[in-house]
């Protein structure tokens, strides 16, 4: 065979998608605050696209109406002597500040402002905010001591003589000062901060339990250490949770009362109270900013049908400057550049209109459908949601199936029985005796109420669960009920039982 370089020419068939087609399923794709902002940015970048007239009429009348309201009545003024009848301030301008979010204040900030109230040394309160550094969102100790100690050595080493003011303050820290500044942290607030597993954040919260106790029974006198381990010596639950963590967390009553020779009850009665206690105490200062869900889709029921509408009055209606039409149809005056960007943008503000519109009526048929297919679950509830694919709304509605997903993703509806996702309407099913299909979603639904309505001593095996439910119809197996149940996070029966 010989090798070399040849040029020739051939034909081929390729699929490419149009820029434009990447821009309508971007808008398909966005929720309702998204697409409003997104909206906004387009009317100021693109001169041919303008609000419609009632908007635009409503708002210059609105400004107008505000103005009027401003005015003040100079001759009511004058004749009542300048008594205005409120302050100065009210007939002046006064300049309008946009309001600003301030930073709220983390659990970080929470455990510093402690941290600065102790009379500590700067070596000590280094060591102090290092470890507060490196305790998570949920109040745990994320890394070991270890690593603490050799990260605050690498700094002295590096820095040492800049930051230290003495001689003494410049010498390694070792891991048994960690330890120390690590108990004295996690005594702040609030209890078990600083805990390194689940079980040292109960016992820490359980320590100041007994501790407030005897405050309080001494009048507010603060008890000492050994006072203290003697309380927890009398509490079962500190016991417990210290020598039986284990047999505790799989509650095994019945091991752990024949080591204390106490009755399983007792046992169970000490693990309520742990039950009670906070396992990531850290989480009620953490910063985490409120997510609203503004629902792109309304569902009513009016006079016994279910009526949908698009929740889309807080969009701009767009429309074709009238103006700038009028200046676009002279094609003399302009050439080259000009020309080309009034023809782009003209383009872009048709195609944009057409673009929302069509998103509007694509997202109004697929909930259509969802209504029509899932009336039973707006009448009587999530137990009687059906089954439902992407595929079978895609080819009711004549649309391909990534389109529908599109429409579904991070979208949400307002009905009756509340707020859910679009993605909410759509699981696979289970085939019942009678031939229907009962939805997943509906089936867990059904679990999760045998569940809540079982008796305390005697709980539903999985088993059991899948005879009750092979009565009403739905062929289940075992381990389908098992995946449900932990998907709810509904523990097995064993661990469930009460004694």
């Amino acid at each position: 065979m010989k090798t070399g370089l040849y040029q020739g020419t051939a034909l081929k068939q390729e699929m490419k998608i149009n820029p434009r087609l990447y821009q309508a399923m971007d808008l398909l794709y966005m929720p309702l605050l998204d697409l409003q902002a997104h909206l906004k940015q387009e009317l100021l970048n693109n001169p041919f696209l303008d609000m419609v007239e009632g908007e635009v009429e409503e708002m210059v009348e609105k400004e107008e109406k505000e103005k009027e309201d401003d005015e003040i009545d100079w001759e009511e003024i004058l004749l009542n002597g300048f008594e205005t009848g409120g302050r100065r301030e009210e007939y002046e301008d006064r300049e309008y500040y946009e309001p600003v979010s301030v930073a709220s204040r983390d659990l970080g900030d929470h455990l510093h402002d402690q941290l600065t109230l102790l009379r500590l040394s700067p070596r000590e309160l280094l060591l102090g905010e290092e470890i507060i550094g490196n305790i998570g969102d949920e109040g745990y100790l994320v890394c070991p001591l270890d690593e603490v100690v050799r990260a605050l050595n690498e700094f002295l080493a590096e820095n040492g003589a800049d930051w230290a003011t003495s001689a003494d303050e410049t010498r390694p820290f070792t891991t048994d000062e960690a330890e120390r500044m690590l108990r004295v942290i996690q005594g702040f607030d609030p209890a078990g901060i600083g805990s390194r597993d689940l079980r040292e954040c109960i016992l820490l919260q359980l320590r100041d339990y007994a501790f407030q106790e005897l405050a309080k029974a001494a009048g507010g006198v603060e008890p000492v250490e050994e006072e203290v381990r003697e309380r927890l010596q009398d509490n079962l639950a500190f016991r417990i949770v210290d020598g039986y963590f284990e047999q505790l967390i799989n509650h095994r009553w019945s091991e752990i009362s024949k080591e204390l020779s106490i009755t399983p009850r007792d046992v169970q009665d000490a693990a309520d109270e742990v039950a009670k206690l906070d396992p990531k105490p850290g989480l009620k200062y953490s910063n985490h900013g409120d997510n609203y869900i503004v629902p792109d889709l309304i569902v009513e029921k009016i006079d016994g049908e279910y009526l949908v509408f698009l929740n889309d009055t807080s969009l701009p209606r767009l429309k074709l400057s009238r103006t700038y039409r009028e200046i676009a149809k002279d094609k003399k005056k302009f050439a080259g550049e000009n020309k080309e960007f009034i023809s782009n943008k003209l383009n872009s503000a048709n195609w944009m209109i057409q673009a929302i519109e069509q998103r509007r009526q694509t997202m109004l048929k697929v909930m259509n459908f969802i209504v029509d297919r899932q009336r039973d679950f707006f009448e009587r509830g999530v137990q009687y949601l059906k089954p439902l694919t992407l595929r079978e709304v895609a080819e009711v509605i004549d649309m391909h199936e990534s389109t529908v997903s599109r429409v579904t993703n991070e979208k949400y509806v307002q009905t009756p029985r509340g707020v859910f996702p679009l993605k909410f309407f759509f699981s696979s099913g289970l085939s019942t005796t009678s031939g229907e299909d009962v939805s997943a979603r509906g089936i867990k639904a059904q679990i999760e109420k045998l569940v809540s309505d079982e008796e305390a001593g005697h709980p539903l095996t999985d088993q059991a669960i899948v005879n009750i439910l092979k009565e009403e119809g739905i062929q289940i197996a075992r381990r389908t009920v098992a995946k449900y149940r932990d998907q709810l996070g509904i523990l097995s029966a064993r661990m469930r039982k009460r004694v």
